[in-house]
């Protein structure tokens, strides 16, 4: 039986996948295989050596040490899209949001409590916090993969001209969005024609601060600006500056800091992107896929630090995953290492991912622990597991 250890609440609905007879699931599990994650900051914890594989509930990893995880040969999963259309649902209510001062109106609604003739006053005081119409107004989509698709197609449906740069938009991403939303070549071209821009990008060392003092300039007069993935896209500083010159009027972000909470102009949701029950249910549901399919198996699908690789079981085989690095003539030491132990491969697959390498291994002949402490023995293999 392998254990998973849970550090937030998963949906039951997802750890009702991992069956009780094989699994031992829970949040005091000890020594776990695997362990299932949210939002739990994982950065200081020490991984035991039984440690194979963690499955983030969500997309973003940056909870998780990720560089640490591939040096010791654990598996880190994700579940992209499980939670694309509860995000893209906000994210159009963001741009309603900034469209017009609800968030406003309704503080100041909510004080005329005790008012005499508060239906008058309101009537009064109501223009105060009128706004416009996104009908006919240009979206600028940064980012148009499961989730700045479906924003894309929305806003467009909702009547708003979209323009939207990802480079490394897949092909069947395309296929999918509307034919409505014009791609263009660069985020420049985004910044520039946009009234709305709307961020879809992971948070990483190329996008930290992407909006900046620089950027901002690019836009129009009055843009208004949506951040529903990661505070570091936006530098609060700058962004503070600009809406104090008028360049920006507004600014939702889902992820609040000491820098961007009660700053007029700034509208800060408390990160309720993915914070649906369908949402939590999918992303668990997922997660749980994906590991039991790897603790049974060794085949990997949405692991942010190493490769897709499945591999069709052939029964009686024995199964032997090879966590490695990408550099030359990996492969041939590990194939050499299992004739030297006189084993012959019945069928392999291998993948990189940057600098990470996996390959996996069925034999027809038993691999014992010694023989597979001989194959971890081959100069840049990392970890060497037997299914």
């Amino acid at each position: 039986m392998k254990n998973i250890q849970l550090l937030n609440k998963i949906a039951k609905v997802g750890t009702d996948v991992l069956d009780k007879n094989e699994y031992n699931v829970g949040a005091d599990v000890q020594n776990p295989d695997a362990i299932m994650v949210r939002s739990a900051a994982m950065h200081d914890m020490e991984f035991g050596k039984e440690l194979r594989a963690i499955a983030r509930c969500g997309a973003g990893v940056n909870n998780i040490p990720v560089d640490r995880c591939s040096e010791e040969g654990i598996v880190v999963f994700n579940t992209p899209g499980a939670n694309a259309n509860g995000v893209k649902e906000l994210a159009i209510a963001a741009i309603l949001l900034a469209a017009r001062d609800i968030t406003g109106g309704i503080k100041w609604a909510n004080s005329l409590k005790g008012t005499e003739g508060v239906a008058k006053a309101v009537e009064a005081g109501k223009s105060a916090f009128a706004g416009g119409e996104i009908a006919g107004k240009t979206l600028g989509v940064i980012g148009l993969g499961a989730i700045g698709g479906k924003v894309a197609d929305a806003a467009a449906d909702l009547g708003m001209n979209v323009v939207g740069c990802d480079p490394y938009l897949t092909i069947e991403a395309a296929w999918n969005m509307s034919r409505s939303v014009k791609k263009v070549a660069t985020f420049e071209d985004v910044f520039k024609a946009a009234d709305y821009v709307t961020l879809h990008v992971p948070a990483t060392p190329q996008t930290k601060n992407m909006i900046n003092a620089e950027t901002l300039a690019m836009m129009k007069d009055g843009v208004k600006i949506i951040n529903l993935s990661r505070a570091d896209l936006v530098n609060a500083d700058d962004m503070k500056a600009a809406i104090a010159s008028g360049k920006v009027s507004k600014y939702v972000v889902d992820f609040p800091t000491e820098d961007t909470v009660d700053v007029d102009g700034i509208i800060t949701i408390p990160h309720l992107g993915a914070s649906t029950a369908e949402s939590e249910d999918n992303c668990a549901i997922m997660a749980a896929h994906q590991l039991d399919d790897f603790l049974k198996t060794g085949n990997i699908k949405n692991s942010v630090n190493y490769p897709n690789v499945a591999l069709a079981h052939v029964p009686g085989c024995t199964r032997v995953a090879v966590f490695h690095k990408n550099v030359p003539a990996t492969i041939t030491k590990i194939s050499g290492a299992f004739a030297d132990q006189g084993i012959n491969i019945e069928n392999f697959v291998n993948g990189s991912k940057g600098d990470n390498a996996y390959t996996l291994v069925e034999t027809a002949t038993p691999v014992s622990d010694e023989i597979a402490a001989k194959i971890a023995e081959v100069e840049s293999v990392v970890r060497v597991l037997v299914i």
